[in-house]
């Protein structure tokens, strides 16, 4: 089992780079057709897309092996929410992809009479859960992380021995207009805002992995949902989604630092 995860892991780069040259097909596709471009051109690189998607087909062959092994150790995560999200996840990857090797051996002839549309739309509701369930693991992470430099700036910054005046909150009981009580409760909202705002931004920049994971996240999540038809945004959103992630996913094999743990 260890040796085929090894083995498995090397065919990771030649697959993300094929990700992202099909994608950057869909895309180039969609821009040939708002230009007017000639038939042949963009048949030409339809085909090109469907040659990729083949390849990387035959790549995951067997991947669904190294998604049980990482819901595996999942299952050992001391925090109750980590342990849940990614051991639900890395199952529902396991799914994905052993519909997507049924997938394969469909287009490739060796399953005839295989209803290939039912089995891509239970393939991308595998993924589609498994993105949500990954898009909320790194929102929990996040949460926790500003909540600790929040208690860290708090611990650095003593009380003052001469406090200013103390600013409450307007009366909201007072008899008023709803307008002007909203007016009044406002500028506390807005301070809060910013302040939130800010301590997002400090912890995003400082947890680098952390934010390539959901920026990767938040563009895959686009795929599944336009091909079940919940949210359609259209090839040419779709391509740059895809081929944003496809990035992300290459910088963090190419620096494995990057790579959000566990």
């Amino acid at each position: 089992m260890d040796s085929w995860v090894r083995f498995n892991s090397q065919s990771q780069a030649k697959e993300r780079i094929i990700r992202a040259a099909q994608y950057a097909c869909t895309l180039l596709g969609y821009t040939l057709h708002k230009g007017g471009a000639g038939t042949q051109l963009r048949t030409t690189v339809s085909q090109l897309e469907a040659h990729m998607s083949l390849a990387r087909k035959l790549l995951r062959l067997g991947n669904s092996v190294e998604a049980i092994e990482a819901a595996k150790r999942a299952i050992h995560l001391s925090d109750s929410i980590l342990r849940l999200c990614l051991t639900i996840s890395h199952l529902n990857k396991a799914m994905y992809f052993a519909c997507d090797n049924v997938l394969w051996a469909g287009k490739t002839g060796l399953v005839s009479k295989l209803d290939q549309r039912k089995w891509s739309q239970r393939s991308f509701k595998y993924y589609l859960f498994a993105l949500i369930l990954n898009l909320t693991r790194d929102v929990y992470e996040l949460h926790l992380l500003m909540e600790r430099e929040a208690r860290h700036r708090a611990a650095k910054s003593p009380p003052s021995r001469h406090p200013g005046p103390t600013v409450t909150a307007p009366d909201m009981s007072s008899p008023s207009s709803p307008a002007s009580a909203a007016l009044a409760v406002l500028p506390y909202l807005s301070a809060w805002l910013h302040g939130r705002l800010y301590l997002l931004a400090t912890v995003l920049q400082s947890n680098p992995p952390l934010l390539l994971d959901l920026l990767k996240n938040a563009c895959d999540i686009f795929i599944p949902l336009d091909r079940l038809a919940i949210y359609p945004t259209g090839t040419g959103f779709v391509g740059a989604c895809g081929l944003a992630s496809s990035l992300l996913s290459i910088l963090t094999l190419v620096h494995p630092w990057l790579k959000l743990k566990p």
